[in-house]
Order: structure tokens, then sequence, then C-alpha cells
């Protein structure tokens, strides 16, 4: 009987999305979040039925989902430290506020 294989490439590519979006104040949590998940997910189902899974492609999924961790947590801190920011500056209205004042500023020096 042929061994059923887990593909790792859907977790490593939701993962790296979720690091690019990161820098969107950390809203790759859910690209990360949902690979993990997906991650998470397909080697428990292994780890219930191990002698149907190849154990390299199990190992391979163990470290998509290591690395699903790592940004999951990275964008976490980043969203964390985000809205630590807007509400270091007075809240939402006031960041807002000086984001316009910053941008009005740049379109004066471009004239």
């Amino acid at each position: 009987m042929e061994q059923k294989r887990l593909n790792p490439t859907l977790v490593y590519v939701l993962a790296i999305l979720g690091l690019l979006c990161c820098c969107i104040a950390g809203f790759g949590f859910i690209l990360a979040g949902i690979a993990f998940f997906i991650a998470h997910n397909q080697i428990k189902q292994a780890q219930l039925h191990p002698e149907e899974y190849d154990l390299r492609s199990v190992n391979a999924m163990n470290t998509a989902k290591t690395v699903a961790l790592v940004i999951l947590i990275i964008n976490l801190l980043y969203l964390v430290w985000s809205i630590y920011q807007v509400y270091s500056m007075g809240g939402p209205d006031a960041y807002m506020e000086q984001f316009q004042d910053i941008m009005e500023q740049i379109q004066e020096g471009q004239n």
C-alpha cells in the first residue's frame, strides 16, 4: 500500500505571505494563523494514522508548522506594537491628524 504524503507547500506560501503582510500593521497574522491551522490539522491527522503517512512528509510539515508559528508570533508582536504606537500618540484620531500633517509637509516640500 502506498503511503500518503503531506504537502507543506501551501503552508509555506501562506506563512511567507503572512511575513510580507507584517509590514501592514501586523495583519499578516491572519495568513500565518491559517497556515499554522492547516499544518496543525494535517499533522494531527497523520498522528492518528501514522502507518498511512510518509514519515519524511510529516517531518516536513512539522517544519512548516514551526515556520508558520514563528511568523505568527512576529505578526502578533508587531500588531500589539502598532496598537501601542497609535494609542501612545493619543488614539486613532490624533494618529490620523499627525499623519495628515506629515503628508501636507511632504506635499509642500515637493512644490
